[in-house]
């Protein structure tokens, strides 16, 4: 599709609020990117995203593209695989390139600031240990905003997108053009995910605890939070025949099933074997050591923390490890005010 005229960014953005700023600085200071708050809704940005907004909102698209979108800890990663896997006829000897260069990572650009470079190095306990080549290789790569890298794809080749934006910060009309497979998770364990995630990547302070985390994440202070308007946004489109929307449950409830659904949805045909082929290699212990995902070689590296994996335990319920009752409470009542106006339900959540 050629580049049309561009819209207007259509939202502003505001600085936190001495409350806001003080709790995330108290769990997050140390990380040199800082937040702003975006649009009516307030979505939490790092601040190196409002550079790109525009671009991204009105990123020229192509009837080719694929993109896979999330609320961040909610299966991308394997929806990435799956996606991939299916539209390449399911070439598992290409599938073993890193995943990070068969998709653009659309915002992935927003966490890093380069304007200060030198902090990056002050968060990580070894900095003398980093591979410097690489690792400054990495920082230009997420120093490129996301709307370039996608931009930069030759027309003839298929662009796979993965973001974890909400709806309203892209295209406004990508549905009609691309096609995006959606996925959602029970924000409990959401939660949970993205807490060691933080920790994986040097984001919490070393004092913040999980139930510090939750305070951030269920009042809207993480990224890309709040996390409902973000799923609502996905889920009122769930009926467009260009998007796909699924529930990370359902792949451990069917996941053959799901492998179908996306086939289907990507106008393929597999064969029972080729279903059972695919479960095969998502096999979870199997997939949590493919060097192609698991973003080990970051590790290598020297830029992540040790005792924590990018991918943990693909199980569903680990958040009742983690809240307590007073935590288990506030969890059901942020959730029951959350879908009182809507139909969007959870499987197998009880509340």
């Amino acid at each position: 599709m050629e580049k049309q005229k561009d819209l207007p960014f259509p939202y502003e953005f505001r600085e936190l609020n001495p409350e806001e700023d003080k709790l995330v600085k108290a769990n997050l200071g140390a990380f040199p990117t800082t937040y702003v708050k975006l649009g009516p809704k307030g979505y939490m940005v790092y601040r190196p995203y409002l550079k790109d907004a525009a671009n991204i909102y009105n990123m020229p698209l192509r009837p080719t593209d694929v993109f896979v979108a999330s609320y961040q800890r909610s299966g991308t990663t394997m929806t990435q695989e799956l996606v991939w896997l299916i539209e390449n006829d399911l070439n598992f000897e290409a599938a073993k390139t890193y995943m990070s260069l068969r998709y653009i990572y659309l915002d992935g650009f927003m966490i890093y600031d380069p304007e200060k470079q030198e902090e990056y190095n002050d968060i990580l306990p070894n900095p003398e240990n980093l591979d410097m080549e690489r690792y400054l290789g990495l920082l230009e790569y997420f120093s490129r905003p996301g709307s370039s890298l996608l931009a930069a794809v030759p027309p003839t080749e298929k662009r796979f997108v993965k973001t974890h934006l909400p709806l309203s910060l892209m295209p406004p009309n990508m549905l009609d053009t691309v096609k995006m497979v959606y996925l959602a998770r029970d924000p409990r364990d959401v939660a949970v995910s993205s807490f060691h995630h933080a920790r994986l990547l040097y984001l919490l302070n070393k004092q913040s605890n999980f139930k510090d985390f939750w305070e951030m994440f269920h009042r809207g202070l993480y990224t890309l939070t709040p996390y409902f308007e973000h799923v609502k946004e996905a889920w009122a489109k769930r009926h467009d025949p260009n998007m796909l929307f699924l529930f990370y449950e359902d792949y451990l409830k069917d996941l053959p099933g799901c492998i179908a659904r996306i086939a289907d949805f990507l106008g393929k045909k597999l064969s029972e074997e080729q279903i059972q082929r695919l479960c095969e290699h998502l096999n979870f212990e199997k997939f949590k050591n493919n060097g192609a995902v698991n973003m080990e070689d970051y590790r290598e590296i020297g830029i992540l923390a040790d005792g924590e994996h990018f991918i943990r335990k693909g199980k569903a319920g680990c958040w009742r490890d983690y809240f307590d009752e007073e935590m288990t409470k506030q969890a059901e009542k942020w959730i029951k005010d959350n879908l009182k106006d809507t139909d969007l339900r959870y499987p197998n959540m009880e509340l």
